[in-house]
């Protein structure tokens, strides 16, 4: 038996992070049910999929898995995260950007503003993660 600890390759690190990341999102907004847990994991099992076609694309996987949530969100429980910069008008969903790239932000279009990092809303719009 190998006594040196198992290593996680850093695509399950991404994935594992990227997990983590958008599960603190939801339930920073209160929205982390069961059926919404399961959205994530489609969606990693998906991410890990194409991150091993494109291993190179290892480091936009949090900004993809948060992107696939949302949409997937969107056509069965309606627009999140909702902004929590725009106080008056419709309410609206913020978007992931950059769309493909690392260090993705929740961004409010209408007011130009970067609002958090993806995996930091609760802090954003003032609860708790």
């Amino acid at each position: 038996m190998d006594p040196s600890p198992a290593r996680i390759s850093p695509l399950e690190q991404a994935l594992h992070a990227a997990r983590a990341l958008v599960l603190a999102d939801l339930a920073s907004g209160e929205v982390a049910a069961a059926d919404v847990v399961s959205l994530v994991e489609e969606s990693v099992t998906q991410r890990r999929w194409w991150v091993e076609q494109w291993p190179d694309g290892v480091a936009f996987v949090a900004g993809l898995v948060a992107q696939d949530v949302q949409d997937a969100l969107l056509e069965r429980h309606g627009r999140w995260p909702i902004c929590p910069v725009c106080g008056s008008g419709d309410p609206h969903a913020l978007e992931v950007e950059p769309e493909l790239g690392p260090d993705p932000h929740w961004v409010c279009h209408r007011a130009g503003v970067k609002v958090a990092a993806v995996g930091s809303l609760g802090p954003a719009s003032g609860r708790a993660s």
